[in-house]
């Protein structure tokens, strides 16, 4: 072998999956067997929000049609460039609430961290789809504020990690954060906040699985799943492994217009999370953010949906409706 020939590492699978993402509408239609003549497409939202569409999350949709509820929750449409009243860019108050270093700290004993602006694949309702990541995301200088204002503040027993996603970052800078983390006594969890296990289940791999397994502190996971067709066999696989490792998980929703407004698909999602060890624990109204404004369910009808969802569900089954209103203390709870 020639001694001046470097060995490349190897490109982790899951990163190579996250290259082939559909970045085109083009290119997703084909996929799908659809044709762009009757569908509400727009150039311009593409600009304004660009979109990634991982394969396996696409190998979800049904073929061919145009109404499939995974399909709209992706597909920029003309209906994001409509202004709505009172939908804006920053609608739950996180610009507000953030300290140095990306953190967010809204609620009492528990920051949250911005960790990347970048998600694995980019949801058209997303409340941060105009955030300034720039201005927030972690880098090396932020993490010192970060770890300094955890030294400062030991009323802190939490830390969220959300962003983007955080299971985006690679392995070392994921472990080096969550460790340095860790080594505060006063921190009792660690939370994760991801959607990564179901739009991109490749990325829960064992090196992953071992850096969570070296952190004395319960290590907490909410996913991000909206519809029970998002469910595949590898997200299954996935959510065993990481339920293998003692971390709890949790499934927050969106209630979303044309995508899981029926009782039925809610009554559907909750079953199928429970049966593969995920608590489904709260179903959000919609956080208003400029162009979202077409997924809006009202909460008169949100609340006629859940009554049908509770009577017909074991109590443990029914996600807790909720709202985020920026400046109170806690979610604000609609139907329980």
């Amino acid at each position: 072998m020639n001694a001046h020939l470097s060995v490349q590492p190897l490109v982790p699978a899951w990163q190579t999956e996250l290259a082939k993402a559909f970045t085109n509408i083009t290119d997703l239609l084909d996929f799908l067997n659809l044709q762009p003549e009757g569908l509400p497409l727009s150039d311009q939202a593409i600009q304004n929000f660009s979109m990634r569409v991982p394969v396996g999350f696409a190998n979800c949709m049904e073929k061919g049609n145009p109404n499939d509820p995974l399909l709209k929750q992706v597909l920029p449409v003309s209906d994001e460039l409509n202004t709505f009243p009172d939908f804006i860019n920053d609608p739950v108050g996180d610009l507000e609430a953030a300290k140095l270093g990306g953190i967010i700290h809204k609620y009492h004993g528990r920051i949250l961290l911005i960790t990347t602006g970048g998600c694995a694949i980019n949801c058209r309702y997303c409340f941060r789809r105009n955030f300034p990541y720039a201005d927030l995301q972690m880098n090396k200088t932020r993490l010192s504020l970060v770890l300094q204002y955890l030294h400062d503040n030991p009323d802190i027993s939490e830390v969220i990690l959300s962003g983007g996603d955080p299971l985006l970052l690679n392995d070392n800078r994921l472990g080096q954060l969550v460790e340095k983390i860790s080594q505060f006594h006063h921190i009792q969890r660690i939370r994760i906040h991801s959607r990564i296990p179901i739009v991109l289940p490749s990325r829960i791999t064992p090196q992953l699985l071992e850096i969570f397994s070296r952190i004395p502190q319960q290590i907490i996971m909410v996913l991000h799943c909206n519809h029970g067709n998002e469910i595949s066999p590898e997200v299954i696989t996935a959510c065993s492994l990481l339920k293998q490792h003692q971390i709890l998980l949790f499934n927050q929703a969106v209630l979303l217009k044309d995508v899981n407004d029926q009782a039925e698909q809610l009554i559907a999602l909750s079953e199928k999370l429970f049966a593969n060890n995920i608590i489904p624990y709260y179903l959000h109204l919609l956080d208003k953010a400029t162009g979202t404004g077409h997924f809006d369910v009202k909460t008169s009808r949100a609340i006629s949906i859940m009554n049908e969802v509770k009577a017909n569900l074991p109590g443990y089954l029914v996600p807790k409706l909720v709202r985020e209103i920026p400046g109170e203390s806690s979610k604000t709870g609609v139907f329980f």
